[in-house]
């Protein structure tokens, strides 16, 4: 009877993870790499969290419990933690879109909050009584659905000071942050009015400082402001099709971080917003040769390059994948790396990248 089993996959033959259980140790090891322009790999960082898991390994193998280790944040420094490197599709073991950023062993700041969130910001460590404010990009189903989720989380934090949030305003079929919320939230209409108090601060609730972004203007809007920490996030408009999107950047002292978002990169304003970023992390959902409705959502390789270079980002975050774009993925990443090079993370979840080291 074998006592242990692995599974392996890799991206053009160069990186694999491999991820091993041996029932005698009880222990799950996790491998991820990071790559630049020479295919150069390093680790991050991890922590062991236990998960005790009971199952049925191979079908046959006994019932027994495994230790996962999960890549986890260092207690100094700023760092982005991806939460969700995958896209709509449940069909590749990533969370959908979410990014949270620590700063000495604190997570402060949540961007976007699609499936899966919810369960990998408990596995991060993450705190809600921590956050300092959440962005949510826009209101496609994969970068907002497990918000609420998190927010019955908070309800059992007993956090008392207010949570900035930011969000686009609503256009067309799409709600802004205002009516979604309310959606949510409304004492009378919504569907969880049971957690209304974070709309108004009652129920020893939070309440949620909302700031709109009005999808009609192209100027940089200030949505959180820190001055004891020398913190601003910034939000501005990014082209996302029909959908109202935001774009944020975080400035830690000399240190920054910019969400691209899903944009189709066409935006001239969004290349002045991201410049010299210290992390870029830009979505790649499609491969260079989308076009219809794909294109005029999401950029493709050849331009995420492009954008990676005309704003001299420090290092280029690839995230928020498609089976589209992991199909033929080398092609895919030689577009990139063909107009951009400097060095490039393919992002799995829970990675860990420290921001301007």
């Amino acid at each position: 009877m074998a006592d242990f089993f692995d599974v392996t996959w890799a991206s053009q033959g160069e990186f694999s993870a491999i991820v091993s259980c041996i029932l005698e140790n009880s222990n799950i090891k996790e491998q991820r790499y990071v790559f630049s322009k020479s295919v150069s790999f390093r680790a991050p960082s991890t922590r062991r969290i236990r998960i005790w898991l009971t199952a049925i390994v191979c079908g046959f193998l006994p019932l027994t419990a495994c230790v996962k280790e999960i890549t986890a944040c260092p207690a100094s420094g700023v760092t982005l933690q991806v939460l969700g490197s995958g896209g709509p599709i449940a069909d590749d073991g990533r969370a959908s879109s979410g990014y949270l950023v620590w700063v000495n062993g604190t997570s402060r700041f949540l961007i976007d909050a699609g499936g899966g969130v919810f369960l990998r910001f408990a596995e991060a460590g993450g705190s809600f009584s921590e956050l300092d404010a959440i962005g949510i990009s826009h209101f496609h189903a994969d970068h907002s659905a497990d918000l609420i989720a998190l927010l019955k989380s908070g309800n059992f934090a007993n956090r008392e000071r207010s949570l900035p949030i930011s969000g686009p305003a609503g256009d067309g079929p799409f709600p802004g942050l205002h009516d979604y919320l309310n959606s949510l939230l409304n004492k009378d209409t919504g569907a969880y009015a049971y957690l209304n108090g974070y709309l108004d601060g009652s129920g020893n609730l939070p309440k949620l400082e909302q700031t709109e972004i009005d999808p009609d203007t192209n100027k940089t809007v200030t949505v959180f402001s820190d001055a004891d920490s020398d913190t601003r996030i910034y939000a501005m408009n990014v082209p996302h099709g029909i959908v109202p999107a935001i774009a944020y950047r975080i400035q830690i002292g000399d240190k920054s971080i910019v969400f691209a978002s899903d944009q189709n990169g066409s935006s001239e304003a969004f290349l002045n917003f991201a410049n010299d970023a210290s992390v870029l992390v830009m979505h790649m959902p499609v491969p260079e040769d989308v076009s219809g409705v794909g294109r005029a959502l999401h950029a493709p390789p050849s331009v995420i390059g492009k954008i990676a270079a005309k704003t001299n980002a420090e290092v280029l975050v690839l995230s928020h994948f498609m089976a589209r774009s992991l199909n033929n993925f080398a092609d895919n990443l030689a577009f990139v790396q063909s107009e951009f090079d400097g060095p490039v993370i393919v992002a799995n979840d829970l990675d860990c990248i420290a921001v301007g080291n």
